[in-house]
């Protein structure tokens, strides 16, 4: 898996014009999923990200956690992340896992972190969605499994 994560002060999905998540103080997570990935990926990768010291404490260091603040996730499918784009000026997506395995994989991370009481919105598998954010730092983090 295969993620880009962005401090958010606030962040929405839109799809056809319909407002499908939106979140306030949190983490934007673009979530890609390779073929090899599994249920053991997803476990680390949800307690990684929400166990990230990533906000300002009261001294201005990034010591608090998405649960410190009362943040939120919005989780939104992004297969491109597994692109490659070594050869040619056309991205390959031959890296990215079948539309099957990957909603299923997205779904189980969306169904965890909200078990665990991470408050989590989503956008839509395989829609076209426009994703708004205001970056707060900003800060922005590659995580991969």
């Amino acid at each position: 898996m295969r993620t880009c994560i962005q401090r958010v002060s606030r962040a929405s999905v839109t799809v056809a014009g319909e407002v499908t998540g939106q979140i306030q103080r949190g983490l934007l997570v673009l979530l890609g999923v390779a073929p090899e990935d599994g249920e053991k990926e997803v476990r680390w990768l949800v307690d990684k990200i929400t166990g990230l010291r990533v906000f300002p404490d009261e001294e201005g260091k990034m010591n608090l956690s998405l649960g410190d603040i009362g943040g939120a996730l919005l989780v939104v499918s992004q297969f491109t992340l597994l692109g490659n784009c070594q050869k040619g000026r056309r991205p390959s997506f031959i890296g990215a896992a079948p539309p099957e395995l990957a909603e299923q994989l997205y779904e189980r991370f969306v169904s965890i972190a909200r078990e665990q009481g991470t408050p989590t919105e989503t956008g839509r598998f395989r829609a076209d969605m426009q994703v708004e954010l205001v970056n707060d730092g900003p800060v922005t983090l590659i995580i991969e499994t």
